[in-house]
């Protein structure tokens, strides 16, 4: 779960998008509570979700009461017998998504001077770590890569991200650059390898059950045999 993802779900057309505000923070909250689950709490990213969870909070509570008089004006009305039309509906749903947009929107500029603030902070990042970085991003899923592109297309606007092959030359990157692709890529590594811990569990687990399952049958052929 990301902001992009959220945007994408306030958007669509095909009536699998939001169908109340409360969802939407839900989701905010899932991604700041992700961050800190999967980052010790001296992590820099830690920290920041942290923040921005708190700010995001503050702000909550004074959009909440737009909310509550929306989900109050739409229960009186079914009260009442009124049946609201599904235009009706659509447009309470959109401005509210359109104003949790905009307090979105200033959530994400937020993160992105604290951001920049953590990589002003940081060394230069040597030879070795770029070359492991330059690494760790061979090993990202598609759909990771596709985003640590979108990163360095960020600071060098000429730079294709949609190419079919796409030649990234690390000593050319700045340092914000590199500092956030080695953030985000961590991160995704980590996802990738608790996915695929995971999977082997099951795998494992799944294994256990049919050796066991044999060891039974087998057991049982060999009480029948005279």
């Amino acid at each position: 779960m990301d902001f992009s993802t959220i945007q994408k779900k306030m958007e669509r057309k095909d009536g699998t998008c939001y169908t109340n505000v409360r969802e939407i923070c839900s989701d905010v909250r899932l991604i700041f509570a992700n961050a800190m689950k999967y980052n010790d709490d001296q992590n820099v990213i830690h920290l920041m979700a942290k923040s921005l969870l708190e700010k995001f909070e503050e702000k909550w509570l004074h959009f909440l009461p737009k909310v509550e008089s929306e989900e109050k004006r739409q229960k009186e009305e079914e009260s009442k017998g009124v049946a609201a039309t599904n235009t009706s509906r659509e447009v309470a749903i959109v401005k509210l998504a359109k104003d949790t947009d905009d307090e979105l929107n200033q959530i994400n500029k937020k993160l992105e001077e604290l951001r920049k603030m953590v990589v002003h902070r940081c060394r230069k990042m040597t030879t070795d770590e770029k070359r492991k970085l330059g690494a760790g991003i061979c090993h990202l899923s598609p759909d990771d890569l596709s985003k640590a592109l979108e990163i360095v297309a960020q600071d060098n606007p000429s730079f294709q991200t949609k190419a079919e092959e796409v030649d990234l030359d690390m000593d050319a990157q700045s340092e914000t650059t590199l500092w956030r692709l080695k953030f985000f890529v961590r991160e995704a590594l980590e996802r990738q390898a608790n996915v695929a811990s995971g999977k082997m569990d099951e795998n494992a687990k799944r294994k256990r059950e049919i050796c066991n399952a044999l060891a039974k049958t087998t057991s049982r052929r060999i009480k029948k045999q005279p």
